[in-house]
């Protein structure tokens, strides 16, 4: 039998063989589990679960629906969910088990929830090094999405405390890494590789310099690029000053940002024949030949696991010229819908 070791986090655990298997027992089910990596503490759930991994977002109080890392115990089982270039091959190979992810198109029949790429086509990937991390990988037999795990905004995580200080109760389980945790402290290196040029768009412990010499010359991500032009000294910015806070490549970035073909019209009170709907609650707007809803129940965390996916179907409805979205609460969860959504309405 699993048990908490006796410090006054009861969500902490040791990270012996009764506490991983409780960990892949909560995971399995839907729930959290944090877990030491060798950049940061990762906050874990099922990546094929879509409500698993909204829930991530609940438990941070992520403002908005930023792609997640995966995380696959090695490179074959990456593989079935992403489609690898020679360049992304050599990288891999090089790199991994390591805190570098790579940015790669999903395949065509990935079974990665859509939440964890935002609403695009790509997926962001890694094969950590850290052996807790890559036995719950093995042990659960389940790719983990795990951004930090910190309340969104605060600091990351390198140590359990840290974890369950900023998170508290919201966590299932804390594998607790000890001082073999997180040795890089630093998140993973971030490079886009879905373009004919790799970008770089996070730096971390995999230096710019190390990757140029696996696969040649590649490009500055544009927040990057601009830390780099704004630098106040004539000299070139170094790694030091490129902080690995830096946004990704996500619809946090742009006004207008990963929409469909057809227009969004948001907080409809009606709705017509030749619009398809995105309904919320328990009373959807009549009249539209086709609709969705998001949540029957008016479940926030439901509706958040189901908009990308919901998004995608209407979005390939034949004879509609766009989309009416009914309301959705601006509170918890609804914060983060519709700062997606809103992005997605915006002018193209």
């Amino acid at each position: 039998m699993v048990s908490a070791p006796k410090n006054r986090y009861p969500n902490i655990f040791d990270a012996n063989q009764a506490g991983l298997e409780h960990a892949c027992n909560l995971l399995r089910s839907g729930k959290l589990v944090a877990f030491p990596t060798e950049t940061v503490y990762g906050l874990g759930a099922n990546a094929t679960n879509a409500k698993a991994c909204a829930s991530i977002y609940e438990a941070k109080g992520r403002p908005s629906f930023n792609p997640l890392i995966v995380h696959f115990p090695d490179i074959t089982e990456a593989e079935k969910r992403v489609s690898f270039n020679a360049k992304a091959q050599k990288l891999a190979h090089a790199f991994w088990p390591g805190p570098l992810t790579l940015v790669l198109p999903r395949t065509e029949n990935c079974d990665i929830a859509e939440l964890c790429s935002a609403g695009l086509p790509s997926l962001a990937v890694r094969v950590p090094g850290h052996p807790i991390a890559h036995a719950l990988l093995q042990q659960s037999g389940l790719p983990l999405a795990a951004p930090s795990a910190n309340a969104s905004g605060k600091i990351s995580p390198t140590k359990s405390e840290h974890v369950a200080y900023s998170l508290g109760g919201k966590v299932s389980c804390i594998l607790d890494g000890k001082d073999k945790a997180c040795t890089v402290g630093l998140e993973s290196t971030v490079i886009d590789l879905t373009g004919e040029v790799p970008v770089l768009l996070r730096p971390g412990n995999i230096t710019r310099e190390e990757i140029e010499d696996v696969i040649g010359s590649i490009q500055l991500g544009k927040s990057l690029m601009e830390r780099k032009a704004e630098s106040s000294s004539g000299d070139e910015t170094t790694e030091d000053t490129l902080q690995p806070s830096d946004p990704l490549k996500s619809p946090g970035l742009l006004k207008s940002h990963y929409a469909p073909t057809l227009p969004l019209r948001l907080n409809a009170v009606d709705v017509a024949a030749d619009e398809a709907l995105l309904a919320f609650g328990n009373k959807p707007l009549t009249g539209s030949g086709y609709y969705l809803n998001l949540s029957e129940k008016g479940d926030l965390l439901e509706a958040a696991a189901n908009l990308f996916a919901a998004l995608h179907a209407l979005d390939q409805k034949p004879n509609v010229r766009g989309i009416a979205v009914m309301p959705i609460p601006d509170t918890g969860l609804g914060l983060a819908i519709n700062d997606r959504l809103k992005r997605a309405a915006a002018p193209r």
